[in-house]
């Protein structure tokens, strides 16, 4: 039997959010309905932050008002602070995600604080999830290039990695925001982390700006990393990293680590169909 590899769908959160044309909230909702039905076990849906920075995401409690769950699929929602919390637990989303940035430059331009003073901003989060039962997954953006500060050092991202553990995180997304890792620097950076925070509690978030996500995701399976974040269609990027092109692709994921002798659980035709729906979503 082949051994199993999660792709953690963000499309319609971490892709959609970047969007500049407004996306109605019936094709988000018809987007994650196909994804529900491709086999996924975790779909970003929404984002609970505030509309004026990021007002393509405002409609996150209508979609996951909106959306058919399926049984077994956890729908997930940003939340950056204790109002996003609260939006996220009214709305029903099944897991929160909390962000990070291992790179002080990309914290003080993504969520004006440093990067301690985001953890304090967390704590509260933190205690509210554990005390409400709710899963809570944490990211980490820049985990090797910073588009501020330039190369990040390992230990940085070792350090903030353990530190989202302690705080109950029960996986940790490293992100290579702006797309500029290799091989070689996410193998440096993975054995660093690992020192502190085991291969199972660990995913691999890699965009494909320089179209190296997929060499990534190759270096991180031979370290142990058997989560990997992908957004369908490559929709996606973020706002606050300049040059960050777009997440991978969930169907070009899928199909190498099929052409690898890995199982997705995933359908093929499915997800080309959502693929397709994702980019006639796209800006022109």
């Amino acid at each position: 039997m082949s051994e199993f590899v999660e792709i953690f769908e963000v499309g319609p959160r971490d892709g959609l959010q970047n969007e500049s044309q407004m996306i109605a909230a019936r094709d988000k909702i018809a987007l994650v309905d196909v994804l529900s039905s491709a086999g996924f076990k975790r779909i970003e849906v929404a984002s609970f932050v505030s509309p004026k920075w990021v007002p393509q995401m405002a409609d996150g409690a209508e979609v996951l008002a909106g959306i058919r769950r399926a049984p077994g699929v956890s729908y997930a929602a940003l939340t950056p602070n204790m109002r996003g919390y609260d939006g996220a637990k009214a709305a029903k989303a099944d897991e929160i995600a909390i962000f990070a940035s291992a790179s002080e430059g990309f914290s003080q331009a993504n969520i004006n604080c440093s990067i301690a003073e985001s953890l304090e901003r967390f704590a509260p989060i933190a205690a509210a999830a554990l005390a409400d039962g709710i899963p809570m997954r944490g990211y980490i953006s820049c985990v090797t290039d910073c588009p501020f500060d330039g190369p990040t050092a390992p230990g940085q991202v070792a350090d903030l990695a353990a530190k989202l553990r302690a705080a109950g995180c029960y996986e940790i997304s490293l992100g290579d925001t702006i797309g500029q890792a290799n091989p070689d620097s996410i193998s440096a950076m993975l054995r660093a982390v690992l020192k502190a925070t085991p291969a199972n509690m660990l995913a691999g978030h890699y965009h494909d700006t320089a179209g190296r996500a997929l060499a990534n995701i190759e270096a991180s399976l031979a370290l142990g990393v058997r989560v990997f974040d992908a957004a369908v269609g490559g929709l996606g990027g973020c706002p606050y990293a300049p040059g960050a092109a777009g997440n991978v692709a969930s169907e070009a994921v899928a199909a190498r680590l099929a052409d690898l002798g890995f199982a997705t659980g995933l359908d093929q035709a499915i997800l080309a169909k959502a693929a397709q729906m994702a980019r006639q979503m796209r800006s022109t």
